[in-house]
């Protein structure tokens, strides 16, 4: 009885200490002991996918909440139960509370307690017996070592984990051996444990020569190898023996990596070497911190990783490197001694002085550009390994960086298993004094010395980075000057700039240039190339060549400089005006890699290198933009604005029968669309965008100005209607390219948006040069005669010159503008029109295009992607679509509107007509988990799998129980390993009471429903989580789908929709266990499979699936539960209905203070904050980008769908079938004025229609009461009478 009281504390003590250490670092708990204690955690994978909302917050509390009170709860009773049992061994120290309990665990040495003997000749016969078995019969490692951990674990027997070679001590908690012929017994066990570490040891190797078991179960087989080393050996040793093997593996690992090549090694052969290594051993590290972070304490796992990892490389990477020296510095004196031989000098003299210089020196030597590129190459690689390895530990061990190497960290760290397993560390701690135990170790962190490999090189990389430098930038510089002058009068060699360096993607798409020019692009991937050899700088053995890569960029930028002012010289007189926005883009570009490097290497220097450079650049992009914009108005004002037959206003005749506008307006409008596309495609969006802003305002203020002045005959009346008319069509075709915003446009402010409000203001101006000169003067008379008397109120102007008022004046605008001028909401054509007029893909245009009107361009989209009959080549485009893994159209959509969790209702909004219209409702009340082979829906196969991996977690803990169940009790895969022969078992000495797992599971009946029990139990117990962190798009889509269901299925899932497919997921993936492997990575045997499908059987049950009345173990299990918590599975599930449709409610309730629309109530910070959430997402801004590239390639089409009058989705059919793929569609290389032409005669230039305008003067006209009565006398005055 003692025994087996003493044998349940030290269970409880195990679990106590390892089960609340693993449920804080977020590990499921494995139930050793079959639910004796029942220790929680919560499962909160998905909750940092999503924004919850206060309901999903306080669920996710509350949660919580119940998962630390049910621990709490569970570690207090195996504190009282330990506390109990100690009081009845121990009546000389009696225990009074819990904490007492704590205390005396903590101080409690295991081996010094008072133990019953065992008798010397059962024990050797014991040990003699698995010697036996060992030597004599093949494949007995397996069953032994569980077997003796059967008998640790059990029979609380501590088995001798002393050094190899030192003195005998067999302990135990419970026994201790007599002490007569010790060293017979020391010989026997340390035989068998050698031969049971050789096989563990045989069976890590292979593993590591196979390599063909997935990840996650060679990490699981190398831990339990691991673990059972540490039961026969002392850490120390186990880790040592690892630590030489993986060891053995890196350097091997590195050393095939470059001998693998046949020649002479050399710095290419290097490069290629350890490109192909690291990631296998970034893989490595990764795994063994993995196994050692279950195993050992933190500092021991980094202390490992240092000595086995980052040291083995340090050191490789320097032997290697010194043979390159070697050879190079050989080469070099070769090269001296030819030369010594030309000029006739004798050899020895030359290599003693060689050889005197090279030990003088360091083994400076030269190193080609070519080299340098190599070891540059060599520096990125280890660059990317250190951060990477700063991640795992950071993400596995929670220790700090590299960077944080040098910082004071408070507290220490202690070692996490052993401790309390070893007697007499805590003994002997009574005598350490109180100031000894204040005293903070220096904890131990990463410590990767690559860096000491390159300090042989440092001087001879210095001197040679500024020669390679200066080299390659003037023979690039020179090459483009010669190409100049070869050919004269050409415009600047571009190149395109579109697919961004993996160094420049800091930059903001608006903010990068498009086309810059080929020498700068050339210099500056030279200089990329060679980045790393300046970024590797943390130590002083390493600052000469971050000094000499600045000082030699520095005269780079500066040669780069006075080549693009000499370039911008040359406009006009030499050069074409496309080389000033070239050198503008090019500035740009170089400006921004400087600001690159600046920022980099902030890290290492706290002072700003590039200043100067910086600065520079600067100053020359403002100076060049403000000379752009000043040429371009110039040349309107001067040029093409000055037409003599045109405007020559007081002539008698009427200028081409007053059928067509001025020359120079034409001019001009072709000017703008020329400016414009030069622009678009070479400079970056924000710039070319304030550059045509510009330009476009200060050519309509000479416009408006000169118009103004204009005193027209009466022939020549007609012309000033028709040239005005024509200047506010061009304006309003450009105003959409200008203005990124919906905001910009529909409501500019004076003092937010001046240029934008200028443009308004001097359009205006034109209309009222329009009304006052041109009206029919009866219709002028008639208007300010009848109002003459009135009384006008103050704010007139205001009511009548909002800055949209010439807008709605031109009739070929109305349909993309909204209905009035202080309309908040734009019309859908004009959404879509200033989406695709921006000089780049505007993520918050886009998106804010796609919430516009109930999301009526997803609706035409998904309407048009039907492909009801597909033809061959069709079927032929699908199904390479499929094979190449690219997202269709529609499960793009879906996951761009299941992310917008600030818009719930869009994506049910968006695809409630489409699933009508496919009848595909249905399909969620029926839906599977794996379709093989079957065609399934696109919107189906999308919520499914957002469904799986909401339960993914669930399942993974279902499937963690069952292992350790098996793993426990002896069942499953477990059970044939553990079968232990007679003749072994009769050995066991009878003083331990070793009763055979076989026997235990014979006589426990209720394990199987327990079982199912916990299993069930985890499952209901996480539905209202699992709903909370469910993204709440996908919430209100179900919701809505409840709404749509017959009265039958209502009344079949009373849980709710969403619960219930829930359920039906979790279902089929315990019904398949293919699936179940696939999704969680581990495998299951036919015992777990058996033991999933009975938990299937009870939830199907508890939902009232089953066809057939419910099986009896099904009975005892949903009893079991309700026994010990009655009515809690419906509780939980009506928690969980509640819960889903509360959400919903809430996001129906704040729908319908939209008026307009579900994206009229959001503002541009929130438009702002769900695309910064998409892009954050796993694929999210590419699908945007996808999105936006389907209507980019279907905008006439799209066009054409929303300009249908009297829209109705099921009056308008689809003739045309959206391109589904990414295949981008080059620019045109010049500018076509013919093309412009033609397209401004049908849409701007239109001369029969702009002559045939009916202009409603009795609406015009009153705007203008209000107009200032200076103004109005000088118009007037103009007018011909």
């Amino acid at each position: 009885m003692r025994r087996r009281r003493l044998r349940a504390s030290e269970k409880s003590a195990f679990l106590l200490l390892n089960g609340v250490r693993r449920v804080e670092s977020g590990e499921v708990l494995k139930m050793e002991w079959g639910g004796e204690y029942s220790l929680d955690s919560s499962n909160l994978d998905c909750l940092l996918n999503i924004l919850p909302g206060e309901l999903e917050f306080q669920q996710i509390l509350s949660d919580l909440d119940e998962k630390i009170k049910k621990n709490t709860s569970s570690i207090e009773q195996c504190l009282k139960d330990l506390q109990s049992e100690v009081n009845e061994i121990y009546t000389n120290e009696i225990l009074q509370s819990t904490t007492d309990c704590l205390q005396w665990l903590n101080n409690c040495s295991f081996s010094s307690l008072r133990p019953s003997s065992t008798h010397h000749g059962e024990l050797m016969e014991f040990l003699r017996t698995l010697q036996s078995l060992l030597k004599n019969e093949q494949n007995q490692e397996e069953m032994i070592l569980h077997f003796l951990l059967d008998l640790s674990s059990q029979c609380g027997v501590s088995f001798p984990c002393t050094p190899s070679g030192t003195s005998f001590e067999l302990t135990s908690s419970l026994h201790a051996i007599e002490d007569d012929s010790t060293m017979d017994v020391k010989s026997l066990w340390d035989d068998v444990r050698l031969h049971l570490r050789r096989f563990l040891v045989n069976r890590l190797q292979s593993q590591e020569e196979t390599n063909t078991n997935a990840l996650q179960q060679q990490r699981e087989f190398k831990t339990q190898c691991i673990q059972q080393l540490l039961f026969l050996y002392p850490e120390s040793e186990v880790l040592t023996k690892y630590q030489n093997m993986q060891n053995k593996l890196v350097s091997d690992l590195l050393q095939n990596c470059i001998l693998s090549s046949c020649g002479e090694t050399n710095f290419d052969k290097v490069v290629h070497g350890y490109q192909s290594s690291v990631p296998t051993l970034c893989t490595m590290i990764k795994e063994d911190l993995y196994i050692l972070s279950g195993t050992i304490d933190p500092s021991s796992s980094l202390k490992f990783i240092n000595e086995t990892y980052l040291d083995t490389i340090t050191e490789e990477m320097t032997v290697l490197l010194e043979r390159l020296c070697e050879l190079q510095f050989k080469e070099n004196a070769l090269h001296i001694v030819k030369a010594n031989k030309i000029s006739k000098k004798h050899r020895g003299t030359v290599h003693a002085v060689a050889s005197q210089e090279y030990h003088k020196k360091g083994r400076n030597f030269c190193l080609t550009l070519y080299q340098l590129k190599c070891l540059s190459q060599l520096i990125k690689l280890f660059l990317l390994m250190e951060e990477k390895i700063d991640e795992l530990s950071a993400e596995i061990l929670f220790v700090p960086s590299f960077t944080e190497k040098n910082k004071n960290v408070q507290g220490v760290l202690k070692k996490a298993s052993g401790e309390l397993l070893i007697g007499e560390t805590r003994a002997n701690e009574t005598s350490v004094l109180p100031e000894q135990l204040l005293q903070v170790e220096e904890p131990i962190l990463l410590n990767f010395g690559w860096r000491n490999a390159f300090k042989d090189l440092s001087s001879s990389v210095a001197h040679c980075i500024t020669i390679a430098i200066e080299d390659f930038s003037t023979k690039i510089l020179q090459h483009e000057q010669k190409e100049e002058f070869s050919a004269a009068g050409c415009a600047m060699s571009l190149v395109n700039n579109q697919q961004m360096r993996e160094s420049c993607r800091a930059v903001q798409q608006e903010e990068q240039p498009k086309r810059i020019a080929k020498f700068c692009s050339d210099i500056m991937e030279e200089l990329d190339t060679l980045l790393p050899l300046a970024l590797a700088c943390r130590d002083d053995s390493l600052q000469e060549i971050r000094a000499n890569f600045v000082e030699a960029c520095s005269k780079v930028a500066t040669a780069v400089l006075a080549r693009l002012e000499e370039k911008s010289k040359d406009v006009p007189s030499k050069a074409p005006l496309q080389d000033l926005y070239a050198a503008l883009s090019t500035a740009i570009y170089v400006f921004q890699h400087f600001t690159m490097y600046n920022n980099l290497m902030r890290e290492t220097s706290k002072k700003p290198l590039f200043l100067v450079p910086v600065q520079q650049y600067q100053e020359f992009i403002n100076v060049l933009q403000f000379q752009v914009t000043n040429y371009c108005v110039r040349v309107c004002a001067t040029s093409i604005l000055q037409d003599a037959e045109s405007h020559h206003w007081d002539d008698c005749k009427a200028f081409y029968e007053g059928e067509r506008c001025s020359f120079s307006v034409q001019m001009w409008h072709y000017f703008c669309c020329a400016l414009h596309r030069d622009l678009w495609t070479i400079l970056p969006p924000k710039t070319a965008q304030e550059i045509l802003t510009d330009v476009l305002e200060q050519s309509l203020a000479i416009l408006s100005s000169r118009y103004c002045q204009a005193c027209p005959s009466y022939k020549r009346t007609p012309q000033i209607r028709i040239d005005i008319a024509a200047i506010l069509m061009s304006t309003e075709d450009m105003l959409w390219s200008v203005c990124s915003s919906v905001q910009e446009f529909l409501n500019p402010h004076e003092d937010r948006d001046l240029k934008i409000y200028k443009i308004h203001s001097h359009c205006n101006s034109l209309l009222s040069v329009l009304a006052i000169l041109t009206s029919p003067l009866k219709n002028l008379y008639e208007t300010f005669l009848n109002n003459s008397d009135e009384q006008l109120p103050q704010d007139f102007s205001k009511v009548f010159y909002h800055p949209l008022h010439w807008l709605f004046c031109i009739p070929s605008s109305c349909s993309s503008l909204p209905k009035t001028p202080s309309a908040r909401e734009m019309a859908a054509q004009g959404q879509l029109k200033l989406l695709l007029s921006q000089p780049y893909c505007n993520l918050n245009l886009l998106l804010e295009t796609l919430l516009h009107h109930d999301c009526l361009l997803v609706k035409i989209l998904l309407r048009s992607s039907r492909n009801e009959v597909l033809n061959h080549d069709e079927q032929c485009s699908l199904l390479e679509q499929i094979n190449n893994k690219q997202p269709a159209l529609i499960e793009t959509i879906f996951t761009v509107l299941s992310y917008c969790t600030l818009s719930p209702k869009s994506l049910g909004i968006a695809f409630e007509t489409y699933m009508e219209k496919e009848q595909l409702w249905n399909c969620l009340y029926n839906m599977t988990v794996s379709s093989c082979g079957e065609l399934e829906p696109e919107v189906i196969r999308c919520l499914k799998l957002t469904l799986i991996n909401s339960v993914k977690g669930i399942v993974k803990q279902i499937i963690s129980l069952m292992h350790s169940w098996e793993a426990t009790e002896n069942y499953g895969m477990y059970q044939h390993k553990q079968i232990v022969p007679e003749s072994l078992l009769k050995t066991v000495p009878k003083e331990w009471n070793y009763t055979p797992r076989e026997m235990k599971r014979k006589e426990s009946g209720k394990c199987f429903t327990r079982l199912a029990a916990q299993a069930v139990s985890i499952v209901i117990s996480k539905l209202p989580t699992v709903i909370a962190c469910l993204p709440p798009p996908v919430k209100y889509f179900f919701f809505l789908a409840e709404r749509k269901m017959s009265r039958n299925f209502a009344e079949l899932k009373k849980a709710g929709l969403l619960v219930w497919n829930l359920i039906v997921i979790i279902c089929r993936i315990f019904e398949d266990g293919n699936t179940a492997e696939l999704l969680t990575g581990a495998t299951l045997d036919r015992w777990s499979k058996e033991k999933l499908s009975l938990v299937r059987v009870c939830l199907e049950s508890i939902m009232g699936k089953q066809k057939s009345g419910p099986k009896q173990v099904t009975q005892k299990v949903i009893q079991s539960i309700e026994q010990q918590r009655p009515n809690w599975i419906e509780s939980q599930l009506l928690k969980a209905r509640k819960l889903s449709a509360d959400c919903a409610s809430l996001t129906v309730e704040g729908a319908t203070l939209e008026e307009g629309g579900i994206a009229l109530g959001f503002t541009e910070q929130k438009i702002n904050m769900m695309v910064l959430d998409i892009c954050h997402k796993p694929g999210g801004s590419e699908y945007l980008r996808q999105i936006y590239h389907i209507i980019w390639l279907n905008e006439e089409y799209l066009k054409e769908q929303l300009s249908c009058e009297n829209f109705s989705e099921d009056g308008v059919t689809s003739s045309q079938c959206l391109p589904l793929t990414l295949m981008g569609r080059e620019e045109q290389p010049v500018f076509n004025p013919f093309q412009v032409y033609r397209q401004s005669c049908v849409k701007v230039f239109n001369q029969s229609t702009i002559t045939e305008w009916n202009w409603d003067w009795s609406n015009l006209l009153p705007s203008y009461l209000g107009l200032n009565q200076m103004t109005f006398r000088v118009l007037l005055a103009h007018r011909c009478f």
